[in-house]
């Protein structure tokens, strides 16, 4: 009889799992499919001059040690300011980890932590970004935003020191208007390229934890190993089989990363158990990136940000047909506090905006 009612339990958790599991797919896929007609998107020449002009004078100017981090920090609370981007092998996580759960900490996967780190790079073992302590890093942030459609910024963009990419944000054909290099890919499971473009001999991926199963993906990925059936019932969309980088390319992100830019830069109230849905404290993995370059270079600049609601029509990401309707579905992020906090950011000259889609500098009056 026991038996009987523990095999019942589970087979309702495995329908109930896989029913949420078929939702979230229906929903990602209607959001995808919804604006399958071409969009009509043109970059007028005199917008793209701008760009390039604006582009041009950002690399030719002096770099500033450290002027984006000390803007940062002009904004955080002396008693919360992160300093390791990552996490490695062989270095004990702090107490303050374990705080909050996923993607603020790791307080729900608390037992699977100590084994994920241990088969990460040992810090000794890997080479910095920087060539020499003395150099200034310029590095860009590239969002997946439609701005980029046709400003073909490729060659300016591989002029940066550190070129950061975030989730599928692919290369290839669209080379001619992102770039060829990859300093670092930024992505959770379900955004992870299907189809690796990135070529760059010197591309890290840095694996961000949004929820428990995402700690088994990216154990899987490290160490070349199929993810089970029950892990896959866990994802809301298709994750890759494998990302073709060996170990010591691999990075894991510091939760605190998220947690700083969530309750200290965006000023979100810390996260609740809810039964359903989000309470739109979690940032997007743009703005998270951000805080992260503060930490990884002198420098940082923005390109293909920007939602802007009032032109439906216009491309959602540069590489696909989505138009910006599509931003009304997600429920996770609130676009409008980060637009805010990214547009005094750059208004202030803590950060640059080069595509303009934040905030314009360059634009005339």
């Amino acid at each position: 009889m026991k038996l009987k009612k523990r095999w019942g339990a589970r087979t309702c958790v495995c329908l109930v799992v896989g029913f949420l599991g078929l939702l979230g797919l229906v929903m990602v896929s209607r959001s995808e499919t919804e604006p399958l007609k071409p969009l009509g998107w043109h970059v007028s020449p005199q917008y793209k001059k701008l760009v390039h002009q604006h582009v041009h004078e950002v690399l030719g100017r002096e770099c500033h040690r450290g002027s984006t981090r000390k803007g940062f920090l002009d904004r955080l609370p002396a008693s919360s300011r992160t300093t390791q981007p990552f996490l490695w092998k062989n270095t004990p996580p702090s107490n303050d980890l374990f705080l909050y759960p996923p993607p603020f900490g790791f307080k729900s996967v608390k037992g699977k932590v100590p084994a994920l780190l241990q088969q990460l790079p040992d810090p000794k073992s890997v080479p910095p970004l920087k060539k020499t302590p003395d150099e200034c890093q310029r590095c860009v942030v590239m969002g997946n935003g439609g701005i980029l459609k046709g400003l073909e910024l490729g060659t300016l963009i591989d002029r940066f020191d550190t070129i950061i990419r975030l989730n599928s944000g692919p290369l290839g054909e669209f080379s001619v208007d992102v770039g060829n290099r990859t300093s670092i890919r930024m992505s959770y499971p379900e955004g992870t390229p299907h189809h690796w473009l990135d070529t760059d001999p010197e591309t890290l991926f840095v694996a961000v934890v949004y929820k428990s199963v995402d700690v088994s993906w990216i154990s899987a990925m490290i160490n070349k190993l199929t993810v089970s059936l029950w892990d896959w019932l866990f994802f809301w969309q298709n994750v890759p089989d494998e990302v073709p980088l060996e170990r010591n390319r691999f990075r894991l992100l510091n939760p605190l990363v998220i947690k700083e830019t969530a309750m200290d830069l965006l000023n979100f109230s810390p996260p609740t158990t809810r039964l359903w849905g989000w309470d739109q404290n979690v940032p997007t993995l743009g703005v998270s990136a951000l805080n992260l370059a503060s930490l990884l270079c002198d420098e940082v600049s923005l390109a293909g940000f920007g939602y802007n609601l009032a032109q439906q029509g216009a491309p959602l990401h540069y590489y696909d047909q989505l138009s910006m309707s599509a931003m009304l579905w997600q429920k996770m992020h609130n676009v409008s506090r980060e637009t805010q906090l990214l547009k005094r950011l750059i208004m202030e000259g803590t950060i640059t905006d080069l595509t303009g889609g934040i905030h314009c500098s360059f634009c005339p009056q």
